[in-house]
């Protein structure tokens, strides 16, 4: 009866630690884009936006929000619009906002970017979104 609580015992042990390590499997520091983006033909606005996000954005969260060294990428459903609105991007950039989904560590508030900029850095994710099939 011993022998069966102490391998119980260990397989909880094991799955614990499987799951440990499963969990801190998402996208991380390592370098370059981290999922493929296809770049739609883009509204104006969008390309305004792309043009704020290679300035402002792109250091961390990579070309055409693919994510990068720094940063997550943005054309990802964890930011369809249902889950993270727009809002949550005003958010970020104003006020920062603190590690939650990915292991980049909490990103700061990026000054500099006026509010006529950050609506045209979100339609163009947005844009790059639905392209890449994130609604």
């Amino acid at each position: 009866m011993r022998l069966v609580s102490l391998a119980f015992a260990a397989a909880v042990i094991a799955a614990t630690l499987a799951g440990i390590w499963w969990l801190g499997q998402s996208p991380d520091s390592g370098g370059g884009a981290q999922v493929a983006v296809d770049v739609p033909d883009l509204s104006a606005e969008a390309e305004a936006g792309a043009a704020v996000f290679k300035r402002s954005c792109v250091v961390c969260h990579g070309a055409n929000a693919a994510g990068g060294p720094g940063g997550p990428p943005l054309v990802h459903r964890i930011y369809e619009p249902s889950h993270h609105g727009d809002g949550a991007f005003v958010r970020a950039v104003r006020q920062g906002v603190r590690q939650h989904h990915w292991n980049f560590g909490d990103m700061a508030p990026v000054p500099g970017v006026s509010d006529q900029e950050l609506a045209q850095i979100i339609a163009y994710v947005r844009e790059l979104q639905r392209a890449n099939g994130i609604e």
